[in-house]
């Protein structure tokens, strides 16, 4: 029973491709006697004739993987691509690096371990990267004699 016909006029009455008509087994002889495009009309409204669903790409492998870095895991070096710079911008660096240390000058000053002029001036050479860290900085002072070095170092 050759049903080529039928398929081509169903796959465009329901506006899809002829691999995805789908005909009923235990209805294929009164599908072949269907010649015009509303006898076809008609076995669809039946259902002796449907489209069959899209095949798609499956989400889940992706899924897992999103889960995975949500956890911080596939995010070695063989999977970075471009520069450090372009994965952590040079401003965020930068607010990390100074936010701490002027949060260490306020400390110092409030306990007293620095004058205000003092905490002007080290508040000005961070703005300008004198120090690439807080022990950086807490180096810098004690080679100054402004901090004690702790007896139990």
């Amino acid at each position: 029973m050759d049903l080529k016909m039928q398929k081509r006029i169903a796959a465009d009455v329901l506006g899809v491709g002829e691999s995805r008509v789908w005909i009923d087994p235990d209805r294929m002889s009164e599908v072949s006697t269907a010649i015009t495009r509303t006898d076809i009309k008609q076995l669809i409204d039946e259902r002796a004739i449907r489209a069959k669903p899209k095949k798609s790409t499956s989400r889940g492998r992706a899924r897992k993987r999103e889960d995975q870095k949500r956890k911080g895991r596939q995010s070695g070096p063989g999977t970075r691509k471009g520069s450090k710079r372009g994965r952590k911008s040079e401003k965020s660096e930068w607010i990390s690096r100074v936010r701490p240390l002027r949060r260490r000058l306020r400390e110092l000053r409030d306990e007293g371990l620095i004058d205000s002029s003092l905490y002007r001036d080290l508040y000005r050479k961070v703005k300008g990267g004198a120090f690439r860290s807080k022990s950086h900085l807490e180096t810098r002072l004690k080679e100054r004699g402004i901090l004690e070095e702790d007896q139990n170092e």
